[in-house]
């Protein structure tokens, strides 16, 4: 079911030809660069918070931290993560595969600084067994999310 929530939306912004489909499970960064033959730091890791209520998204690089005091100098509050089990329930995606892609009405994605480096990201579609081959361009366009700055430094 959520990987057909997120090919309709992704179909609707004409990118449905970019999911793909690997064998090998994507429910971690570390395994979905490998299934993916890219590096970790391509995989366009997607947190979810709570900021009080509602649910939030962030896309980040895949090796990089959410530095909490950048977190709060941007959304007013502590960093905090949705529990595990209530991840499907606010988002609509199990987790291994929450994507931004046809999430429930409400939750509002943004896109870490951190991936602007890459000429390609991979988010998840869906499922732990998914991905979408995406510039980092046509990640904000097609999500209309904005930009925002709360991660740690990677040290290259």
């Amino acid at each position: 079911m959520s990987l057909e929530r997120a090919r309709a939306y992704l179909e609707e912004k004409g990118l449905g030809d970019r999911i793909i489909i690997p064998e090998e499970s994507s429910a971690t960064v570390e395994l979905a660069a490998k299934a993916l033959g890219t590096q970790p730091e391509r995989i366009a890791k997607t947190m979810s918070f709570l900021l009080g209520e509602n649910a939030i998204l962030i896309l980040t690089e895949g090796t990089a931290r959410v530095d909490n005091q950048k977190f709060k100098a941007q959304f007013h509050t502590k960093a905090k993560m949705i529990p595990r089990e209530l991840v499907e329930e606010k988002i609509g995606h199990e987790p291994g595969g929450v994507c931004p892609f046809g999430v429930k009405e409400g939750v509002v994605t943004y896109l870490d600084v951190s991936l602007k480096k890459y000429d390609i990201v991979y988010p998840a579609a869906g499922t732990d067994h998914s991905a979408v081959k995406l510039t980092p361009q046509e990640l904000e366009a097609c999500l209309e999310a904005e930009w925002v700055d709360v991660c740690k430094e990677n040290a290259e």
